[in-house]
């Protein structure tokens, strides 16, 4: 759905970012619910997106 495209956009968007966090930096996961939120003005849950985050980046 389209909280799932913005999940996606937010990831592309950060190749660095994704690395960094896969490599340890478990706290960059709020930089992306951060982008998230922006794209979604507002609307996205933050706690779902964090699951789809970490469903995805852990992937």
């Amino acid at each position: 759905a389209e909280l799932e495209e913005w999940v996606n956009k937010a990831i592309e968007l950060m190749p660095d970012k994704v690395q960094a966090y896969q490599k340890g930096k478990k706290g960059l996961i709020g930089l992306f619910v951060g982008e998230v939120k922006k794209m979604s003005k507002g609307k996205a849950d933050p706690k779902i997106v964090t699951e789809l985050l970490e469903q995805k980046l852990n992937a």
